[in-house]
């Protein structure tokens, strides 16, 4: 249990709230296809969490100089485009617990690493965006994950203490900047377990949104983590 109670909830967005790291790892693999290329899964992995400029140069540096790095992304943004245009596909349990927040009072945000015109998108089609009271993206901060600046800003945004909040993340870089931040950070799984670093940093790791319904305390401001 916590020792403060939690007073705010900040969630990540791809790979927490909404089902989208697969359709971007997909959606790589057709733009290096489209390019006559192959991308490795283990590059894909890499990339999860990361802020796109930062998979910009990690996309040059596996593929040299001569990479076609524009018509890569163009290709990229379009597959993404067509996967997400109809549905965007939200992580099991997210209705659920986001109603179990509201009804207790506590203020939601989001903290992710996507621009803001993304987000609002993603999140709008998802049908999450009114669920939030508050929304930080990359475009609102000068340094991203795994900086703590995002969620400090989130934290800002709710006019709540970072240290009284919590934090939910799916990758290592975003479990770390939750916890940068003084954050409690609680990860669930998605495409990758948590490297060393973030699992020392983790105040909890879950399997699914599920399995942090059934770990919620009857309190109205209390979580307890799996013992």
């Amino acid at each position: 249990m916590f020792e403060e109670p939690v007073e705010a909830v900040i969630f990540d967005m791809d790979g927490t709230l909404i089902d989208s790291e697969a359709v971007y790892i997909a959606a790589m693999q057709d733009a290096a296809g489209t390019l006559g290329l192959a991308v490795p899964l283990d590059l894909c992995h890499a990339m999860v969490g990361v802020p796109s400029h930062e998979c910009n140069v990690m996309l040059q540096e596996h593929y040299g100089p001569d990479f076609d790095l524009a018509g890569f992304r163009g290709h990229f943004s379009s597959s993404v485009q067509r996967q997400m245009s109809e549905r965007v596909p939200v992580k099991p349990g997210v209705v659920e617990l986001l109603d179990h927040f509201r009804e207790r009072g506590l203020p939601l945000a989001i903290a992710t690493s996507a621009g803001r015109a993304t987000a609002e998108r993603n999140l709008g089609r998802a049908g999450l965006l009114d669920r939030f009271d508050a929304l930080a993206t990359r475009d609102d901060v000068e340094h991203p994950k795994p900086a703590p600046d995002l969620y400090l800003e989130a934290a800002k945004r709710l006019g709540v203490a970072a240290e009284r909040c919590v934090a939910f993340e799916d990758s290592s870089i975003g479990i770390i900047a939750a916890h940068a931040a003084g954050m409690r950070a609680v990860m669930v799984l998605d495409i990758l377990p948590p490297t060393e670093e973030a699992r020392a940093k983790c105040f909890h790791i879950a399997e699914d949104l599920h399995e942090i319904l059934r770990l919620l305390s009857p309190a109205p401001r209390t979580f307890r983590p799996r013992a």
